[in-house]
């Protein structure tokens, strides 16, 4: 039988926030499954079924992005480059929405080299499913481009949400946005155009240089290709 709630994001965020509590208050070593249970007011087997282990409930709500964000770039129809840095966003906007408890967990998982360890595989999941979504939207382009692409978002972003959740005022979503429009710049990969949308043509004087020219058309055709 099913208790009251569980499976709700609710539910799932009310047992995190104790056993976070437990794990800073008690350590995490000495906090065992049975008392977070109590403290949450479930039963030992619902605790298994929903998290399957301490480390699982520490890291809960990213399983949760994780699975958000392959759904979002699986259903996304704009430009794939600008996908990888919205899908950012979200993971971004979701730890600023909860700040206080991700602050309490980030606190909790320093103490803890395991914890560290578990948090560098869940931050490569998300590069991991960056790449593998830009291989397949972009198969044409080198992976090497893909890999370094993803990366430098993936380390764009981290760097940024750990300082906002250690209450940096500077780590805001428009400095990450800022941040990510420097990864399209330095990895050239301009924002595509609308369908139908209008290319602005200039007059220039007598006596400009071809290039010049060139470059302009060729910049509103693709910011990206533009050259010096």
């Amino acid at each position: 039988m099913t208790e009251l709630g569980e499976g709700d994001s609710d539910f799932r965020v009310r047992v995190v926030a104790k056993a976070i509590d437990l794990f800073a208050e008690g350590g995490y070593e000495a906090t065992s499954v049975d008392e977070i249970a109590a403290a949450a007011g479930i039963s030992r087997r619902t605790f298994f079924r929903q998290f399957r282990s301490k480390e699982g409930v520490i890291f809960a709500d990213h399983e949760q992005l994780l699975n958000d964000v392959e759904q979002y770039l699986n259903a996304a129809d704009a430009d794939p480059w600008a996908a990888i840095c919205e899908a950012a966003k979200i993971v971004f906007l979701h730890f600023r929405d909860n700040r206080d408890l991700s602050l309490r967990r980030y606190r909790v998982v320093q103490r803890v080299p395991a914890l560290r360890d578990r948090e560098l595989v869940t931050t490569h999941s998300y590069e991991r499913i960056f790449v593998d979504y830009l291989r397949a939207a972009q198969p044409d382009v080198e992976v090497l481009t893909i890999v370094g692409y993803a990366a430098a978002v993936t380390a764009c972003h981290n760097y940024l949400l750990r300082a906002m959740i250690r209450g940096d005022s500077m780590a805001t979503v428009d400095a990450l946005e800022d941040a990510l429009a420097g990864v399209r710049t330095t990895y050239r990969v301009a924002p595509s155009k609308a369908a139908g949308a209008e290319i602005l043509v200039v007059k220039y004087p007598a006596g400009t240089p071809a290039e010049v020219i060139a470059n302009a058309v060729r910049n509103q055709v693709d910011p990206g290709q533009l050259t010096s």
